[in-house]
This record gives structure tokens, C-alpha cells and sequence, in this order.
């Protein structure tokens, strides 16, 4: 029996994310128009910070038509250098990549700012704020179709044919469909913007700073007087989440380690309303490989599918790839089927599982209580992943080209 509700939508979006709002608009490009957004919090999520977008990225904002909106505001660069503190070792990586058919540039951009111009290409009342999800029910109806019904925390029960998990690390989405449980890295990170009123003076490239220990801190000009800076590190049960230690710690850490004076004139000049620390978790390549990822019209993307460790700033880009992907496979013809979102998962997960296995072993921390598998694990990581894996592995990643959405008449005519 049919269940009481209070709305209809063809299509219902779990989350104002990257991955949300980028599927929402992908949609809408496609003339779906019965679609809703809803995100627990009570406006457009700006944690992070800042977000590197490589050119697999651009290659995305393009086709949603929102590209324009950010080169303007931010400088791209092309090298990005990876420093040993202990040996001096130093490796420099161009960051530009080329597509099929882009050339694209690297920015680092206001995570905000990517927000609200994803959010800008919506119609308004599409996105409802403060909107929890509780649970999901789905049940057949006439010809083998399905209904799902999404009960949110103010007692709204939406009825949807469609309902794309866009909710995060913890998504419920991907709780419902049984999904591994993402696991814990062993590290955590910081970040926050560096502000400088006068100019920071630094020039327009990426620096990351490591030790044989484990700790990484890199930063990265967004213009001429923000810098975005990150810190990861073992994670600690005594961590804190007062802004203002979050920074001693760092300092202090930095400062017993003996990392150059650079990173920590940028450590010191942080807006400390931007600082904020998390463990970094992942879902493991095989439960992303094999995990059953879809039930019926129900399926996740961006970290709900695939959470990553930060290593190889491809998180936030593989998350917008999954929009187009989505869109093209699933909504592009006349009819919404099983094929179209196993076509979507079969193409996603094999390139996510590559690159969340491949960001662990680029950021890989040695533990405390297993000696002989440091050892072997830092001769693979040096010797073998960081001379030869890893350059090819960045080359896959950095020019993938997920293509066009097709046009609305094109749909139409499929």
C-alpha cells in the first residue's frame, strides 16, 4: 500500500556538495526539471576551505557552463614541488594536462566560491536548506517500478522515483544501500587560508614539505594575499578543535621538525575562522571496486561512494567527474533504467578505486607498532611507487577527459 505523502519530485539530490549541487546542475542541463536538493545544514557547506581543481575538473565546469565564472577570480600555476626536508630531495611536477580536446590550466579556488557558482546555475527553491535525511523506504508498484520515500527530521516524507546520495563520508544514502563503512587513514588533516593584507609575496606554485615521519604540510597562492595551507599528520586522541591550539600544535610540531621558515611565517599569518581539523578516512579500493553501489533507482557519488585521503588532490575533481557520468549514463535517454546506473558505477569505481588506493600510498604514514611492514612499505613508496607509479598514476588522473552532456534536443531525440 501506497504511502502518505507530502511531496512528489522525479528526482531527489542528497546534499549541497561539490557532487550534489555539480549532479543537480548536470541534470537540469539534460531538462529535468522535478528535481530537488536537500542539505542538512542550513546553507552552502564551505568546509575545506579551498580546493585544488586539475584539469579533469575544468573539463567538467566547462561542460556544466560554469568554468567562466572562476578563472577569472584566481591565477592557475604549473608546478607543484614536493621537498624532503630530511635528505633534501626534491621532486617538481608540472600540473597542467592536456584532454582529447582541452588544454587546461590548475587553480586553487575558494571551496565556497565553487559552491555558489555551481549553485547559481539552479533554479531558485531547488536546493532546501536544513533538510535532514532520516531513513528511506522503497517499494514496488505497477509494471516493476519503484517508488522510494525519504523521511526528513521535520517529518516530510518526499516520494521520488530517483534518489542520489550525494551526502558525504557518513552518507546515509550509502548506509541504506550497505556500503562498506569508510575506514581510518591512521592521520588527519588541517587546513586554512593564510592572509596576508600586504601581499604574501610568494610565487604563484604549490609547495609541500614532508619528513620521514609522516608529517606533510604543503601551501599554495590563491591570489596575492591568501594562501591555502594544509598539515597532515598522525591522528592523536587528544586532538583539539579550538582553532587557536589546532595552530600551536602545528607550530610547535613544524618547529621540532625543523621545516623552513616559509611554512611557518604562512602557519602563522592563518585566519583562524578558517582553521579546521578532521581524521581522513577512505573507502577501501576493493569495497569501492566490488561494493553493490546501486538498489533500484538509488545510488551515491562523490564521497559518498568514494572518500579519499587528499594526497592527490582528487577528491572534490573526481566527485564532479561523477555528475557528468551520472547524468550521461542514466538520464540521457527517454527512459531511466538498471543498465544506465550500472553503466555509470562500472565506469566509476574502476577509476575511483585506482586513485583512492593510489592517495594512500602517495601519503602513506609508517605505524608505530609494525617495524618490518615501515620498512618494506617505505622501500615500496620511495623506490618503486614514487619513481614509477606515481607519475603515470597523476597522468591518469589529471587529463581524464569525462566529456559533454548532450544537448536537450539530443535527449529528446534519443
Amino acid at each position: 500500500m501506497e504511502q502518505q505523502s507530502n511531496e512528489a519530485y522525479e528526482v531527489v539530490v542528497v546534499g549541497a556538495g561539490i557532487s550534489g549541487l555539480a549532479t543537480a546542475v548536470a541534470l537540469t542541463h539534460l531538462g529535468i526539471s522535478n528535481i530537488i536538493v536537500i542539505e542538512k545544514s542550513d546553507g552552502l557547506r564551505s568546509t575545506g576551505t579551498a580546493i585544488t581543481l586539475f584539469p579533469n575538473a575544468w573539463c567538467v565546469l566547462d561542460a556544466l557552463g560554469v568554468a567562466h565564472k572562476l578563472t577569472d577570480l584566481y591565477d592557475p600555476y604549473d608546478k607543484w614541488h614536493i621537498i624532503n626536508i630530511e635528505d633534501g630531495s626534491k621532486r617538481t611536477f608540472t600540473t597542467s594536462g592536456t584532454s582529447p580536446r582541452r588544454k587546461k590550466e590548475v587553480r586553487v579556488v575558494h571551496r565556497k566560491a565553487l559552491l555558489e557558482a555551481l549553485a547559481s546555475e539552479l533554479p531558485h527553491g531547488i536546493i532546501r536548506f536544513s533538510s535532514k535525511l532520516i531513513s528511506i523506504k522503497s517499494e514496488a508498484i505497477k509494471d516493476l517500478e519503484r517508488l522510494n520515500y525519504l523521511l526528513l527530521e521535520d517529518g516530510t516524507t518526499i516520494k521520488t522515483k530517483v534518489v542520489i546520495g550525494c551526502d558525504g563520508v557518513h552518507s546515509r544514502v550509502a548506509q541504506w544501500l550497505g556500503l562498506p563503512k569508510p575506514v581510518s587513514s591512521g592521520r588527519s588533516a588541517t587546513r586554512a587560508l593564510a592572509v596576508f593584507p600586504e601581499g604574501h609575496g610568494f610565487p604563484n606554485e604549490s609547495r609541500t614539505y614532508l619528513d620521514n615521519k609522516g608529517i606533510k604540510v604543503g601551501f599554495v597562492p590563491l591570489n596575492k594575499t591568501e594562501l591555502y595551507w594544509f598539515a597532515n599528520h598522525k591522528t592523536s586522541t587528544s586532538d583539539s578543535q579550538d582553532p587557536d591550539q589546532i595552530l600551536q600544535d602545528v607550530i610547535e610540531n613544524m618547529q621540532a621538525r625543523n621545516f623552513p621558515d616559509d611554512v611557518l611565517t604562512v602557519v602563522k599569518h592563518s585566519d583562524s575562522s578558517s582553521v579546521t581539523r578532521a581524521p581522513l578516512l577512505l573507502r577501501t579500493p576493493w569495497d569501492i571496486l566490488f561494493c553493490r553501489a546501486q538498489r533500484w533507482n538509488v545510488t551515491v557519488a562523490g564521497d559518498a561512494l568514494h572518500p579519499m585521503t587528499p594526497d592527490m588532490a582528487q577528491g572534490g575533481c573526481t566527485s564532479l567527474e561523477d555528475a557528468v557520468v551520472l547524468a550521461r549514463n542514466v538520464f540521457s535517454g527517454t527512459e531511466i533504467s538498471d543498465s544506465g546506473f550500472a553503466r555509470y558505477l562500472r565506469e566509476r569505481q574502476r577509476r575511483t578505486a585506482c586513485l583512492t588506493g593510489s592517495s594512500y600510498l602517495a601519503g602513506w604514514t609508517p605505524q608505530d607498532d609494525r617495524p618490518i611492514l615501515n620498512w618494506f612499505m617505505g622501500w615500496f613508496v620511495k623506490k618503486i611507487f614514487n619513481r614509477f607509479v606515481f607519475p603515470k598514476i597523476r597522468r591518469y588522473a589529471i587529463c581524464y577527459d569525462c566529456g559533454d552532456l548532450p544537448t536537450i534536443m539530443e535527449k529528446k531525440s534519443a
